[in-house]
């Protein structure tokens, strides 16, 4: 099935659909957002003497509600500039208008008796062949669209965003009786490519799939936390970062989401699944009822789990819910020796055998959940999915969970995962005993550097489906490994092209990984045709490893300090003039270093969700490692004619006094660390990789020379250093910065400005550099910016002295 999609409607603006509305606004799509009109005015509007005929008063629900949406934090916009592509309407007025579009989405209140009329009207004005789908958390599909034409049915399907729709990847595609088959691959297709979604077909049952195997763990663990003695601190202890689980972990994401929401899941889930065999699950717990009688719903409410209340003396402090009371009290610190013991396990993926042989409350815990859990997703095929992958695929998009159940259950062993089953009192399903009777000992391998899964029918392993567009650094390590360090990992990523991934704590860039670097370019040039520097770690990089400077700074090892620092300056030019051409990939946090490493490549590809910024000033320093001249370089290069060159220069000192981070790859644009026509943005993550490589490959294909190293970098001098200075006076003055800020940024200035040279003239990259690194040095020497540094190896925020 060939479609383009041009433009999208999205019928209803509430919080999921203002939120997809933005996301397809995100990667380009006109978009059209229609939602009711007031039935009466407000106050404001009969101040004025507007009436329910005048335009603005129709259109002010959708209105409010996208600009609600535009408003929050995080933004579910890429760009602000983005939002220009959302046209706002209402059903009335501006229905016809559905005519013009590719796609129909339906995001209005979850009532099958109100969807259905929406339906009727929107078939009135819908263009045969236009796709028309259901945004449903769990409303069967086939009741929605009973008594509507062949044509309406035969292109209409569930399509579950998870809310934010930009973050959350989760899209999954529920197929009614009659959906074309064309169209589930053409949304499976779209979802991955455009959307940046991990996509996955569903049946069309109660909650689907993320839901249905989320929620059961959530009402699980409100089961068994009173019958465990465990408190609200010591659950979210427990389910959180140290099992690969978000921050949020399970009490306050509840908050977040709202308690009500989970109810009504939950509910859902038992009056429509009575053969469940965990059916007495989702029956509310007593505690969860009375929060709901007294509307403590979490965050939207004021209090849920967590109360946010001011002391005494104004400051805020985070009240917990204490489970047997139901009164709030101030949070108790969450211990236990088992997770102590996986402090030292960098992959979450390995902590899971330890966790479960702890002998506290911990293992106790874990054995209970994960036996609990795996029976139950056991039970879950065929009903919910043919294939097992899948859900662990909804876990981890829609759930952000590292690891899906049956990936946990591999790291754990079969054989153990069928003991804590048997612990918890339950029954594996029939297939499971199939598999291991067939001699398997897995649910996925890895073969020929692509993922296999066991197929359940076919009783065998079978090639996941829709990786041909991926390159998997996991499935090849091993396997395409062309050196190693413990900073680094070498991958020959095929068609002459190497990936250099970090394997550092947080991807820091220390001595091993420059050493890996270094080597990464040595083979490239030697034997490959390009280079990329890409991991899938969950962040790029956060910046040059701190602790090393500071423990060489507090020894005052000032010359091996400044070897280190020539040695990563060295590392990045090598990058920049290498005879091969480099391409940086970019994703999550990109900080300092990570940030310079990009400034330096030939081509950045970044994934959509990136936040990269210049964020040295944090910790009492510039940018060391070329950051800094690459700021001056780039503001020479952006000077036109007749340009008052000072404010040019002026914008590209902000970026890095201000220690400006981008919220996303496109805002990097604004800050002059992507370059637009020569840097690209890809939305899937997981393509990035492998874009990375193409062009790589394209750049080495078309004839690749080697650049010539810059000598023709205009810089302004006393000009621009005396605007500079004169600048950061004011700010100290106005007590807008502190005095050790001004230091710094005055360091910055003379790098920027090429020292005080007695007018604009011509430098090189490399007097820049030396000039850099000495004002890095000089700083490194300041008490106050040691005491920075110090402070954010302990605590992780910067401190303002």
């Amino acid at each position: 099935m060939k479609k383009h999609i041009k433009k999208v409607a999205v019928i209803g603006s509430g919080i999921m659909g203002s939120g997809i509305a933005c996301h397809f606004a995100n990667i380009g799509v006109e978009v059209l957002l229609l939602d009711i009109i007031p039935r009466e005015l407000n106050d404001k509007e009969a101040k004025k003497g507007l009436t329910l005929e005048d335009a603005v008063v129709r259109n002010r629900l959708v209105n409010e509600a996208l600009a609600k949406s535009l408003k929050s934090k995080p933004s579910p916009i890429y760009h602000s500039k983005f939002a220009s592509r959302i046209t706002t309407g209402n059903l009335e007025d501006d229905l016809p208008k559905i005519a013009e579009v590719d796609w129909i989405i339906e995001v209005v209140v979850e009532r099958l008796d109100i969807k259905k009329q929406v339906f009727e009207q929107i078939e009135k004005y819908r263009k045969p062949g236009t796709l028309i789908t259901s945004n449903t958390s769990g409303i069967p599909i086939a009741f929605m669209s009973e008594g509507r034409s062949d044509d309406f049915q035969e292109n209409f399907c569930g399509t579950h965003f998870f809310n934010p729709p930009r973050y959350l990847k989760l899209f999954e595609i529920i197929p009614g009786p009659k959906t074309r088959p064309e169209v589930l691959s053409f949304l499976n297709t779209y979802g991955e490519k455009f959307l940046g979604k991990t996509a996955v077909v569903a049946k069309d049952t109660p909650a689907f799939i993320g839901n249905r195997i989320g929620i059961f763990s959530i009402m699980s663990l409100f089961h068994a936390v009173k019958e465990m003695g465990l408190t609200v601190e010591e659950v979210d202890k427990l389910t959180g970062p140290v099992i690969g689980r978000p921050k949020s972990a399970t009490f306050r994401t509840v908050d977040v989401v709202g308690l009500d929401t989970l109810i009504h899941v939950a509910n859902g889930i038992g009056e429509n699944c009575p053969k469940d065999e965990r059916h007495e699950l989702f029956q509310l717990p007593d505690f969860i009822k009375t929060m709901s009688d007294n509307n403590w719903l979490g965050s939207k409410t004021g209090q849920g789990f967590y109360k946010k209340v001011k002391g005494d003396k104004g400051k805020s402090e985070i009240l917990s819910l204490d489970l047997d009371t139901l009164e709030y009290r101030s949070k108790k610190r969450a211990n236990f020796a088992s997770l102590e013991l996986t402090k030292p396990i960098d992959k979450v993926i390995e902590r899971f055998p330890v966790l479960i042989g702890g002998k506290d409350k911990a293992g106790e815990f874990y054995r209970r959940s994960f036996g609990a859990l795996f029976a139950y997703v056991s039970h879950r095929i065929p009903e919910i999915t043919d294939e097992l992958y899948k859900i662990d695929d909804a876990m981890k998009a829609g759930f952000g969970w590292e690891h899906g159940p049956f990936q946990i259950w591999d790291a754990i062993g079969l054989d153990k995962g069928l003991a804590l089953i048997e612990e918890a009192g339950q029954e594996p399903a029939a297939w499971i005993n199939d598999l291991k009777g067939g001699g398997e000992t897995s649910f996925y391998t890895v073969k020929d550097g692509a993922t296999y899964y066991y197929d359940i029918p076919r009783k065998e392993q079978v090639k996941k489906p829709g990786q041909d567009a991926f390159i998997i650094l996991d499935n090849i390590r091993k396997s395409n490994e062309v050196f190693k360090n413990s900073g680094v990992v070498i991958e020959d990523l095929g068609d002459g092209i190497l990936n250099c991934e970090f394997q550092s704590k947080m991807n820091t860039i220390g001595g091993d990984v420059i050493a890996g670097l270094n080597k990464a370019i040595d083979l490239a040039e030697k034997d490959f045709q390009g280079l990329v520097i890409g991991n899938q770690a969950a962040n790029f990089s956060v910046g040059a490893n701190i602790g090393m400077i500071f423990m060489l700074a507090v020894e005052q090892e000032y010359d091996e300090l400044n070897m280190a620092i020539k040695m990563f300056q060295d590392t990045m030019m090598r990058m920049r003039y290498s005879a091969i051409p480099t391409i940086a990939a970019p994703h999550g946090m990109c900080l300092g270093g990570g940030c310079e490493l990009s400034l330096h490549a030939d081509k950045v590809v970044a994934a959509a969700e990136t936040y990269i910024g210049l964020v040295e000033f944090g910790v009492g320093v510039i940018p060391g490692g070329g950051g800094s001249k690459e700021m001056a370089l780039r503001a020479s290069d952006s000077f036109r004619k007749n340009d008052v060159e000072l404010n040019v220069l002026q914008e590209y000192f902000l970026t890095i006094g201000m220690a400006k981070v981008s919220t996303s790859a496109y805002e990097a644009y604004d800050l002059g660390i992507l370059q637009k026509g020569k840097d690209v943005v890809v939305v899937n993550k997981d393509r990035q990789i492998a874009t990375a490589k193409a062009y790589a490959k394209l750049m080495a294909e078309s004839g690749y020379t080697q650049p010539v190293r810059r000598k023709d970098v205009k810089v302004l001098g006393k000009q621009a250093l005396g605007m500079f200075l004169v600048g950061t006076d004011s700010m100290e003055a106005a007590h807008y910065i502190s005095e050790h800020d001004k230091k710094i940024a005055d360091k910055l200035a003379y790098v920027m400005a090429g020292g005080d040279l007695s007018e604009s003239s011509y430098v090189s990259e490399q007097y820049l550099l030396d000039i850099e690194r000495e004002a890095f040095l000089s700083l490194c020497t300041e008490r106050k910016t040691l005491e920075r540094i110090q402070h954010m190896l302990k605590t992780g925020k910067p401190l303002r002295n």
